[in-house]
């Protein structure tokens, strides 16, 4: 369905990379809504909440490592309203959410597959998650060389003195 506003995106190449960052914010949102919505369920409910059945030391740590998960969607939701300037952090966050795969399907292979909602998660964490990436590093790439982005997150900013920024260590 067309609308006017697509239509004044379509006439300037800005308009189109604004679209692409908005659509981009919105897709890292929703899928941050699962690490958000498991790790606050399994901070609450602990084992129950996986309708497991489980000693004090074990609830424990499934609490622990839920409000990490609560944690890293948490991050995961404020990176995406300010991708330029936090792109490094979403990075990061990204390869402790593949790494965190990694280990599941290691965990997989050596133990047989756990139920289904456990695939679910390694299908976020081996394939939603790195496709993410992928499209942060895409719209980094073009913002950069086609719209002027230049990691200040605006049109025509100087990025003076930023990690990363080969001009300030020249100059320094």
């Amino acid at each position: 369905m067309w609308t006017a506003l697509d239509g004044a995106f379509a006439t300037h190449p800005m308009g189109r990379l604004r679209r692409s960052s908005v659509m981009l914010t919105i897709a890292i949102r929703l899928a941050a809504l699962v690490p958000i919505l498991a790790g606050a369920g399994g901070a609450v409910f602990g084992p129950a909440f996986l309708g497991e059945a489980t000693g004090p030391a074990t609830a424990s740590h499934l609490r622990y490592l839920s409000g990490l998960l609560l944690g890293l969607g948490l991050l995961a939701w404020w990176c995406a309203g300010a991708l330029d300037d936090r792109r490094r952090l979403f990075e990061a966050l990204c390869a402790l959410v593949a790494l965190g795969g990694l280990a599941r399907l290691g965990g997989m292979l050596a133990d047989g597959a756990p139920p289904w909602p456990h695939l679910l998660a390694l299908a976020m964490e081996l394939g939603v998650v790195p496709a993410l990436w992928v499209a942060v590093q895409v719209r980094w790439a073009c913002g950069a060389s086609r719209a002027g982005l230049d990691g200040a997150g605006a049109v025509g900013q100087k990025a003076v003195g930023r990690r990363g920024d080969g001009a300030a260590r020249e100059r320094a």
